[in-house]
């Protein structure tokens, strides 16, 4: 009786999180300086193109914005979840822990260097050196591990190693030629504008693999929740699997900062709604539920984003902090009150 009410709660979940998906998709690409309807919206999808202003709105600027903002937040909001579960502590993010600030930076670099002699840096380019910066960053991370053994110290020296990365990052644009870098400022606040489908692609690419890769690790990862000793009972190569979490984590943040920028407090408050609503941290449910609630959170945060001020439009980061700092504090005095 109860596993079937828990499987009623799991549909309702994703039933929940499909139609939020749907209605915020409707209102990304309908709303704005130019209004369209829903129906000239289905005529233009269902001819996969067409003339005149609408049509050009739709396929090149808010389809494919859209698009990269739900897979960007799912992406963030698994990062998240595969850092927590890493770390065992559900305050570990890719923006906590300084990873994206790291990726942010060696970005950065790349765009100045590259900019310099060609004009335009690829989108595989931009990921490999995101991921090269979280990777170090990670390290960073690893080797204070080994020192820091209270979790909230390691938390804080990640927050210093943002700080750092963020300070260097700003000094290099500050002192870069505005001629070779565009939307560098806007890009290095976080921003879902300018996408094009080419780096949809590539998003989607990497995202999609990740992702798999996350779902073939369910299994250990449930066992590694009960605790390393556990885990290593089932067979569990603990150094590998926690090598492979590390990987993908790092790889679905420097995903989402090379084309966005950093984006925070996505990675933290969504897996622990998710959680909360589903009344269960089983990764083969909280993987995918943390994917749709990523997309939808930051598809809405970015419909906020574009809309609210129009035309000025806000940086992502800003309205994802406005909805979801305040989710991390009630997540942080929930488990005081526990103790």
């Amino acid at each position: 009786m109860r596993e079937n009410r828990q499987r009623v709660r799991y549909a309702a979940v994703f039933a929940a999180l499909i139609a939020a998906l749907g209605v915020v998709a409707a209102l990304n690409v309908g709303v704005g300086s130019v209004s369209i309807s829903a129906r000239e919206i289905l005529g233009v999808i269902l001819r996969r193109g067409g003339e005149g202003v609408q049509a050009g709105i739709i396929w090149q600027i808010r389809l494919p914005r859209l698009i990269m903002a739900a897979i960007l937040g799912g992406a963030l909001s698994l990062s998240g979840f595969l850092l927590q579960t890493f770390f065992g502590n559900p305050i570990a993010g890719p923006f906590v822990l300084g990873i994206s600030s790291g990726a942010k930076l060696t970005v950065a670099l790349t765009m100045i260097l590259v900019l310099e002699r060609v004009r335009v840096v690829s989108s595989w380019a931009l990921v490999a050196a995101a991921f090269a910066g979280s990777l170090l960053c990670v390290g960073f991370i690893l080797l204070l591990s080994r020192r820091l053994r209270h979790m909230a110290t390691l938390l804080v020296a990640g927050i210093m190693i943002g700080y750092i990365c963020s300070a260097a990052t700003d000094f290099v644009i500050t002192f870069a030629s505005e001629s070779d870098i565009v939307n560098l400022r806007g890009w290095s606040l976080g921003s879902f504008s300018g996408m094009s489908w080419e780096r949809v692609g590539v998003a989607a690419a990497i995202t999609a693999a990740s992702l798999l890769a996350a779902f073939l690790l369910s299994k250990p990862m449930g066992a590694y929740q009960l605790g390393e000793a556990y885990a290593r009972s089932l067979g569990v190569n603990i150094r590998a699997f926690r090598t492979a979490l590390i990987l993908l984590s790092s790889l679905l943040s420097a995903c989402v900062t090379a084309f966005a920028g950093p984006i925070s407090f996505v990675g933290i408050a969504v897996p622990h709604l998710v959680k909360r609503c589903l009344n269960t941290s089983r990764p083969l449910v909280v993987i995918p539920a943390s994917f749709l609630g990523g997309a939808v959170f930051c598809a809405a945060c970015d419909l906020i984003a574009r809309t609210a001020f129009a035309p000025t439009e806000l940086n992502i980061s800003t309205v994802t902090s406005v909805f979801g700092a305040p989710v991390v504090i009630a997540m942080m005095l929930r488990r005081q009150k526990e103790r």
